[in-house]
């Protein structure tokens, strides 16, 4: 690979707004108000508490060129495996700002709050749809917080049969947060591995299974980015016993349309609307997780829920076996807007066309590579492929090492050592978005960084070059952080 997009550019260094502001530079004129002063308690003010003055292009230089210090998916390929980072379409934005819903107030009266309460109802009816699901909660603020409302209904659904269970089945394929957000609602996780194939057998669920194990939570597809054959037989083993099958929905853009997760065997599975769903991704949020459950699970959901009566909508909490209430308000109803959009833009069959992009892609991707790369698992995967630094141990050359090369070549890295069942490991997923050609620019710029590993490992121990920042000492940032800001 002889050319690259990723160069040194015009990079500005830019001085904190305190530093900037001068008395007397303001940008914005604050208009008159007709309420009498009412000034604060000195002890709540802080003493530095004075913010700068600015003049207008003092502020959008400064947060321009902040913002050329960042690689985000406007830029380039983000091949983060497990995250999903597909191109979001300008005009799911440009709905989310109409008026009549990015200034509507949450406490406006439903009367006033039709608009947003029927797209909310048609959501949840959509990605019922899509998943052959029965009900969906829009609550949940992110893939974490469904994980959680999902194992809330665990505890309430056997609670309400009088026979309460302590354990939760969590698979080592399974999502980091999987276990953790059993552990929040008083579950002790119980760890089972894969086969040889990277996926679950029914004995081994069969071995762990028992009266006392209140179900388990699948990522299907797997973070090895491979289906779970054996769903059906496994749901068919814990539900022998009482139990719950959770599916963890992160990576459902690989099966859109093609995967019916009823038939599965799921009593209950979260959604990423930010993974699948074309909505923003990360800077902390905000974000959303929806539910989907069966209809015996239903009457748990999270309060309040919407409600249609003629063609009216309104939000009902009479629903006493409900879980509760999960976040302020419904939700993050900005990102319900945006996955909206999409979902009616798109329409079925082209949802399902993205998911056999997003397979076609990735498993290119895994062919294109395993010629130069170690592959755990040779075998036809899903949405991603994971791959591992073990043909670059002779020049003991890692995984971090490889990632960090390939930010000078103009591609955000994948996500590296995760799943931890692989050591070393690089996870890629490409998603339905990039175009053949910017795939074969990563796969050749891949095959430089290997052929670099073995003829001149020291370029890739001080990579990345081209960076405001070089490489950071990152144990020195986990065991002293700087959290002042």
């Amino acid at each position: 690979m002889t050319e690259t997009s990723a160069t040194r550019g015009l990079i500005f260094n830019e001085p904190l707004l305190w530093e900037i502001g001068k008395k007397g530079r303001i940008g914005f004129s604050m208009p008159e108000h007709d309420v009498p002063d009412a000034p604060l308690d000195k002890e709540f003010i802080r003493k530095d508490s004075e913010l700068p003055d600015l003049s207008e292009v003092n502020v959008i230089r400064h947060f321009t060129r902040l913002s050329q210090w960042n690689f985000g998916i406007d830029a380039g390929m983000y091949p983060l495996g497990s995250c999903t980072m597909k191109y979001n379409p300008k005009v799911n934005e440009r709905v989310a700002l109409l008026p009549g819903f990015a200034e509507a107030h949450p406490l406006l009266p439903t009367s006033l709050s039709q608009g947003i309460l029927r797209l909310m109802f048609e959501l949840e009816r959509c990605l019922a749809a899509i998943t052959s699901m029965d009900a969906v909660t829009l609550q949940p603020s992110a893939g974490a917080q469904g994980e959680l409302c999902g194992m809330l209904i665990f505890r309430a659904y056997h609670r309400k049969k009088g026979k309460p269970r302590s354990k939760i089945i969590v698979p080592n394929t399974a999502h980091g947060t999987n276990p953790s957000s059993a552990t929040l609602c008083g579950y002790k996780p119980v760890g089972i591995s894969i086969n040889e194939k990277g996926i679950l057998t029914p004995d081994a669920v069969a071995a762990l299974m028992d009266e006392d194990t209140a179900g388990i939570m699948v990522t299907n597809p797997n973070t090895l980015g491979f289906f779970e054959e054996n769903i059906q037989k496994i749901s068919e083993i814990v539900h022998s016993k009482g139990g719950l099958v959770y599916g963890d929905g992160a990576n459902m853009n690989a099966v859109m349309g093609i995967v019916d997760m009823a038939a599965c065997g799921m009593d209950i599975l979260h959604l990423n609307l930010h993974k699948t769903f074309s909505t923003p991704h990360g800077g902390g949020g905000p974000g959303a997780g929806p539910v989907c459950t069966k209809k015996y699970l239903e009457p748990f959901l999270p309060v309040p829920r919407i409600i249609e009566e003629k063609g009216v909508f309104s939000l009902s909490n009479d629903f006493p076996d409900s879980i509760g209430k999960l976040h302020a308000f419904y939700g993050n109803v900005g990102i319900m807007i945006r996955a909206l959009a999409y979902i009616l833009c798109m329409g079925g069959e082209n949802l399902k066309k993205a998911s056999q992009l997003a397979v076609l892609n990735a498993n290119y991707i895994k062919e294109k590579l395993k010629k130069v790369l170690h592959l755990p698992y040779d075998r036809t995967c899903m949405h991603e492929c994971v791959f591992s630094d073990k043909n670059q141990n002779p020049t003991k050359i890692t995984t971090l090492d490889m990632a960090k090369r390939l930010i000078d070549f103009g591609f955000h890295p994948p996500t590296i050592y995760f799943p931890l069942i692989v050591k070393g490991a690089m996870m890629i997923e490409p998603t339905e978005t990039e175009s053949k050609e910017e795939i074969d620019r990563f796969i050749a710029a891949m095959e430089q960084i290997v052929e670099e590993a073995t003829n001149q490992p020291d370029l890739l121990r001080n990579a990345p070059m081209k960076c405001k920042v070089r490489r950071l000492d990152e144990a020195q940032a986990a065991r002293k952080p700087c959290l002042a800001g």
